[in-house]
């Protein structure tokens, strides 16, 4: 029987980028947008907190575009300060390659197993679904989803009797499969 398991976000991820008042490299998106026009021309930031001094940085969303071409919805959203679309935003590579950041998902998921943590069947076939594009290692997640030390994993990964088809070494943000023989 295929195990269904599920990683969600919790919340949103910390923004990886320098401060210029403090030096600090970690900024928390809060939802917030500044949306400004200049007669027909727009420009929309999502604002984000430094972690460090509380100083305001402005991670640009649109930059001088016309406000015939910005979709009505879009502008709404912005408007009512939508933390889903600050969330969309967030993982937008286009985003995160105008503003130069990354992201640190470091205890911003969790993994939802639906109570699979049953090792006493032979072989355990599980299926991982990311609702969220959220880089994170395999082995971190079999070994929290049976409640396994990493190095256990790692072992079973060597010993052939944890197989998938991809690679189980590195981060990955995309759904995969993987069987467990007992």
């Amino acid at each position: 029987m295929l195990e269904n398991w599920v990683v969600t976000p919790t919340c949103l991820p910390l923004v990886l980028r320098r401060c210029h008042a403090c030096a600090s490299d970690r900024f928390r998106a809060n939802g917030k947008f500044r949306v400004n026009a200049n007669h027909k021309l727009l420009d929309a930031w999502l604002l984000v907190l430094c972690t460090g001094c509380g100083e305001t940085a402005k991670l640009t969303v649109l930059e001088r575009m016309n406000v015939r071409s910005v979709r009505p919805e879009l502008l709404d959203r912005m408007h009512d300060n939508d933390l889903g679309l600050a969330a969309e935003l967030l993982q937008d590579p286009v985003v995160r390659r105008r503003n130069r950041i990354a992201l640190d998902w470091d205890n911003a998921w969790r993994l939802d197993t639906g109570g699979s943590e049953r090792l006493d069947r032979e072989a355990i076939d599980v299926s991982v679904r990311f609702a969220a594009r959220i880089p994170v290692r395999p082995v971190r997640l079999i070994a929290e989803g049976f409640g396994l030390s990493r190095a256990e994993v790692e072992r079973l990964i060597d010993e052939g009797n944890l197989v998938s088809a991809v690679r189980l070494s590195g981060k990955l943000s995309g759904d995969f499969t993987f069987t467990l023989k007992r």
